[in-house]
């Protein structure tokens, strides 16, 4: 077990491109435009291409093809083409981890942005900042299988629900995912509300003051782990963080969205 200062002393972080760095600068300017977003984009067109790929797959399910960055942005808004450019950035970022099945973690980071999404709504929280957060919180563990692939045979063992990998990172190194991440999330210097809220996400009750975001992310998760997950799956969320958070249960089983609406594995 160790401390996570400790544990970052030798890890290899991922260096982001400028465009990323530019794009995170914008999360933190309240008087970023979508000109100024657009433009940063455009600079890598590789990027370009591949948001114009995402933005015309099924998960979006918009009436019109997607033809350019800006049509994207009319059609989506700044903040959503902005969140997708970092996500895709960042997955870009990482190299393959050994023992880790790439296509299953990239689905459940889809599910858990969009169920983060769907909750921001419910709990009165911006929606593109829980998305991108619910996007990165599993990142730490990629760094975790880099620096500790030992850990990472047993943390990813069977069964393998959220709750049993924070389990299983706690015990085997006293700290979990988010916590790597949010580190991360520092060293990037995204905004502190998505720091803050991917410090406590997994265990969103034991933060003092209790932070919304950690808690959205933390039912994302465990909604992005259900095998089959439905209205009957708001039952088994954790009702101390659904009341610390005053989202409305029969909105919650009324609303409750279909996975494949934000999960496209295309490309993985």
């Amino acid at each position: 077990m160790s401390t996570l200062s400790a544990f970052f002393e030798s890890a290899k972080l991922p260096v982001m491109s400028e465009v990323v760095h530019a794009l995170i600068r914008t999360l933190n300017d309240p008087d970023s435009s979508a000109t100024q977003v657009e433009a940063i984009i455009a600079k890598d067109p590789a990027l370009t291409a591949n948001l114009l790929r995402l933005a015309n797959s099924a998960q979006f399910g918009l009436s019109r093809q997607v033809l350019s960055l800006d049509h994207a942005i009319t059609l989506m808004g700044m903040s959503r083409v902005r969140a997708l450019a970092l996500s895709t950035s960042i997955s870009t970022a990482f190299p393959q981890v050994p023992g880790l099945d790439r296509t299953a973690f990239w689905k459940f980071s889809m599910a858990c942005a969009g169920y983060a999404q769907w909750l921001a709504g419910g709990a009165g929280l911006d929606p593109q900042q829980a998305w991108l957060a619910g996007m990165m919180l599993r990142l730490g563990e990629l760094i975790i299988g880099q620096k500790s692939p030992d850990a990472l045979v047993e943390i990813e063992s069977l069964p393998n629900p959220a709750e049993a990998r924070w389990e299983r990172e706690q015990r085997l190194l006293g700290f979990d995912e988010g916590q790597v991440t949010a580190v991360l999330a520092r060293h990037w210097n995204f905004p502190d509300a998505i720091v803050t809220g991917l410090q406590s996400a997994g265990d969103p009750m034991a933060a003092q003051p209790f932070d919304a975001l950690a808690g959205v992310v933390h039912l994302a998760a465990l909604l992005a782990d259900c095998a089959t997950p439905g209205p009957d799956s708001v039952a088994e969320l954790p009702m101390p963080v659904i009341t610390a958070l005053d989202i409305d249960r029969h909105w919650m089983v009324a609303r409750f969205p279909r996975a494949e609406a934000f999960v496209d594995t295309t490309g993985l």
